[in-house]
């Protein structure tokens, strides 16, 4: 059910990734950016660019790509030796079916593959329902913040130390 993302996937992908953030992320992101900024096909050139960049970006996919993830070694200068959760988006139509709780599981596994004893994330501050979503996965805030430029938005990080 999840395995690595090939290219013939990122029309699907850049799908769910916007509507993602459209459902999401409305009230928190201006509908200006949201419906004439955030484009499927902006998105689907930025995934080409991700898997040749060799990022890791992974599918959800039961005979449908329900989900995605993207992960890397995290580049803050104060996590090093942590892996990073830098999107996971689940189709707005397939929530609440566990599959997020599922790729969250394969990407805590992929860390510790890698070496990695400390996984964390980016988030908006005011994105409620994933704060809540990350906390009952044992992910909590990190005290590190910062405003994502031009747009003024406020974002946190959450990690999480793996067994």
């Amino acid at each position: 059910m999840i395995r690595a993302m090939k290219l013939s996937d990122i029309p699907r992908v850049a799908e769910i990734h916007v509507f993602g953030w459209r459902s999401a992320y409305r009230g928190i992101v201006s509908d200006e950016f949201l419906f004439n900024e955030f484009l499927v096909s902006k998105r689907m050139a930025k995934f080409e660019q991700s898997l040749k960049d060799g990022a890791e970006n992974y599918v959800f996919d039961d005979g449908i790509i329900k989900a995605f993830i993207t992960a890397n070694p995290c580049r803050d200068e104060d996590k090093q030796n942590s892996f990073a959760l830098e999107a996971l988006y689940v189709d707005p139509y397939m929530q609440r079916q566990g599959i997020g709780g599922t790729l969250m599981a394969h990407f805590e596994k992929l860390s510790a593959e890698r070496g990695f004893d400390d996984v964390s994330l980016w988030l908006f501050e005011k994105n409620f329902p994933a704060r809540a979503f990350y906390e009952k996965l044992g992910y909590a805030p990190d005290g590190a913040s910062k405003t994502v430029e031009p747009y003024g938005w406020e974002g946190m990080r959450y990690s999480k130390k793996l067994c």
